[in-house]
């Protein structure tokens, strides 16, 4: 596993629970309490071990530890940025949701994400598909969809689905684009002064 995921993880627990829990996650799985090198690669195994390691130490299920890391990720600039160059509104944003693992490869060639898949299932109804990724991948994305419909003011049910094979899926259904003011979105960074 590409180590920047491995270091959003660390990332998420340190930030959302303290160093305390970082700490003892670290401890739990043979990490140093400095963590992860963003560049570096670590076994699979690993990343299942910490994340494990993390959600016993929460009392949460696995899946509900990675819909939250989805969450956390969205609020981090760079990615809010990388997501919201996919479209005006929540439907556009859906609709480029295929092209995603490609412009992550833009910016971090090494890091393998699964194949993303948007099928329509009806009016307003859409089916996402994480194929080929390590399994964890649908909840995180869950968590990213979430987030992102949130940010653009969207009203949207959201629910994970199930595994088949190597394929996760994300069942979402858009009831309303424009429910709420989203967050503010200007393709230019502004300026510091």
């Amino acid at each position: 596993m590409h180590g920047l995921i491995n270091r959003s993880i660390q990332s998420f627990l340190r930030d959302t629970y303290g160093g305390a829990l970082w700490d003892s996650v670290a401890a739990d799985t043979g990490i140093g309490s400095q963590g992860f090198e963003a560049l570096m690669s670590y076994d699979d195994a690993l990343t299942d071990t910490l994340i494990d390691a993390a959600a016993l130490r929460l009392c949460k299920p696995r899946d509900a530890l990675l819909e939250d890391v989805g969450i956390y990720l969205v609020a981090r600039e760079p990615l809010r940025r990388l997501l919201r160059f996919g479209g005006v509104d929540y439907a556009d944003f859906l609709q480029s949701l295929d092209e995603l693992p490609d412009r992550v490869r833009l910016a971090v060639p090494e890091l393998e994400m699964p194949d993303l898949s948007l099928t329509a299932a009806g009016t307003g109804r859409f089916r996402l598909t994480c194929r080929g990724g390590h399994p964890g991948f649908a909840a995180v994305f869950t968590g990213i969809l979430r987030a992102m419909a949130d940010d653009y003011g969207a009203l949207v049910l959201i629910e994970a689905g199930g595994g088949d094979g190597d394929a996760e899926t994300v069942g979402i259904e858009l009831l309303e684009a424009r429910f709420a003011s989203g967050r503010q979105f200007d393709l230019a960074r502004p300026v510091p002064r």
